[in-house]
């Protein structure tokens, strides 16, 4: 389905007084890095290759198929552990600078402990990283994007702080093998996705079934696992590597129904994913925002809980925890409306940020039912995280489309379109500190509890086809211009 572009004036004030002609407007600025992502579990395969560990994908997948739409798995995928210089002539073709990938963990260490190290996943990924900086294109790469494995999950997963421990052996082996060249790290991505994890026993893997509980536990050991291994990263590797950590976190933009909903929103912003993750390493304070550690602590006295669901941080580990970071990753899709109203199981985080939302029927849509399309969400929700936070580096690590296959991805060009345009509104005229964009994804894969029925890849792959061929989409083609150009073509521009 088709949406509207949006207008731009010739010249447009700034809050600081500075006028910013039409054509800067839809450039990107000097040092801005454009590219695109993926994930290890959704392009790799060779789920068993080389001495690769299973990850809780793997037992999901193969053990409960049925909670998958297709009942498919990424066992191969688009089979990138064998096709990977494919997927760099791809970025090579588009221009792009930067390419986000994630590691498998069971791939690098088996067992998920440091003390089994499999060479064959080493070197799987030093000659990837090689091959990209060979062809000018600069690694970022996500050290956790879901697929724990196995052997941790075994020991509870997320929810036992020990995990907090063993990423950190973890980014230890990562920093040890390919820190000489990966300069920008991401240490988990999207935080809420995989806490959402421990909610259901029918969602993402390892779907068990504790809300309001659980997942609470799982945030509090990824806040200290990133910390942990920041703040290794500062003693071990920071003066002679010279890179930079970060973290991947997404967040709905929330639109008040009401002038009497704003309050509601407010608490979605800080109550649900966002300000748990953001704000313990990004304020100034550190720690959950007051208003979560309030709510939560009072509604589970309640609900008859003797302690808080919400944990505690030390005044030790606040001031361990604030300021580890170098930049944001922040991943963007759309928006919600909220209203107040409580909704959702007792106990759960639904029903902690005492807000009702939904989506306007209006909005444009695609293949994934939650995915409309809101690009001034995004600009808001930028301003939002500046005002917030003093204005830290922010880097785009997601942003994508949704449709179910086809070259002709027409929606899916405007989609991108439409955001950057929002994108470089919030960068050249209200001077929000972005600093990178990286499209999702390079190629269709394997999306999840989809499987293969929802497509976000600006490359077609033939998953029939046993070399998994790729063939550019329009996106691509567009995004190539753009990559190329530094500029939005004027075709976009009314």
């Amino acid at each position: 389905m088709r949406f509207q572009t949006v207008c731009f004036f010739i010249f447009v004030t700034t809050a600081f007084g500075a006028d910013v002609d039409n054509e800067t407007l839809v450039t990107f600025p000097d040092g801005f890095l454009l590219g695109a992502a993926t994930a290890s579990y959704q392009i790799e395969g060779g789920w068993d290759a080389d001495g690769k560990g299973v990850n809780i994908w793997d037992t999901l997948t193969h053990e409960r198929p049925h909670l998958v739409v297709d009942q498919s798995s990424g066992d191969v995928a688009d089979d990138s552990y064998h096709h990977y210089t494919e997927d760099v002539k791809l970025l090579k073709d588009m221009g792009a600078q930067v390419y986000r990938f994630s590691i498998s963990w069971a791939r690098i260490l088996p067992d998920g402990h440091d003390n089994k190290v499999n060479q064959a996943g080493i070197d799987y990924y030093n000659n990837l990283i090689n091959l990209l900086l060979d062809n000018g294109i600069q690694p970022m790469v996500t050290m956790y994007h879901w697929d724990l494995p196995q052997k941790l999950q075994d020991l509870g997963g997320w929810p036992n702080r020990v995990l907090a421990t063993y990423s950190e052996n973890y980014a230890r082996v990562l920093f040890k093998n390919f820190g000489d060249r990966v300069k920008l790290w991401l240490t988990f991505n999207e935080p809420l996705t995989f806490m959402d994890a421990y909610t259901s026993d029918t969602g993402m893997a390892p779907s068990i079934n504790a809300p309001g509980i659980a997942d609470y536990l799982t945030a509090h050991t990824v806040i200290l696992a990133h910390a942990n291994i920041y703040r290794m990263y500062e003693r071990e590797f920071k003066e002679q590597q010279q890179g930079k950590i970060g973290i991947a976190l997404n967040i709905h933009w929330c639109e008040p129904v009401s002038s009497g909903d704003v309050a509601a929103c407010d608490r979605y912003l800080p109550g649900r994913p966002l300000e748990i993750f953001a704000h313990p390493i990004f304020s100034e304070e550190g720690d959950y925002p007051s208003v979560v550690k309030e709510r939560v602590d009072a509604i589970s006295a309640e609900e008859g809980f003797t302690t808080s669901r919400l944990p505690k941080f030390t005044s030790e580990e606040v001031n361990f925890t604030k300021g580890t970071y170098d930049f944001l990753g922040y991943n963007y899709y759309t928006a919600v409306m909220g209203q107040e109203g409580v909704e959702g199981e007792s106990p759960s985080r639904t029903r902690d940020s005492g807000m009702i939302q939904f989506q306007d029927p209006n909005w444009p849509g695609s293949a994934s039912s939650w995915l409309k399309v809101v690009p001034w969400g995004f600009r808001k929700l930028l301003n939002w995280i500046a005002n917030q936070y003093g204005n830290p580096p922010i880097f785009i690590t997601e942003n994508g489309f949704s449709d179910y296959g086809g070259l002709n991805d027409t929606n899916r060009v405007l989609y991108y379109t439409e955001h950057l345009k929002e994108m470089l509104k919030a960068i050249h005229i209200d001077e929000v500190n972005v600093i990178g964009y990286t499209a999702w994804s390079l190629v269709d894969n394997f999306e999840w509890l989809r499987g293969y029925t929802e497509r976000y890849g600006i490359h077609e792959v033939n998953f029939i086809d046993p070399s998994r061929p790729r063939t550019p989409k329009e996106s691509a083609k567009v995004l190539t211009e753009i990559y190329q150009t530094r500029k939005i073509p004027d075709r976009f521009v009314d």
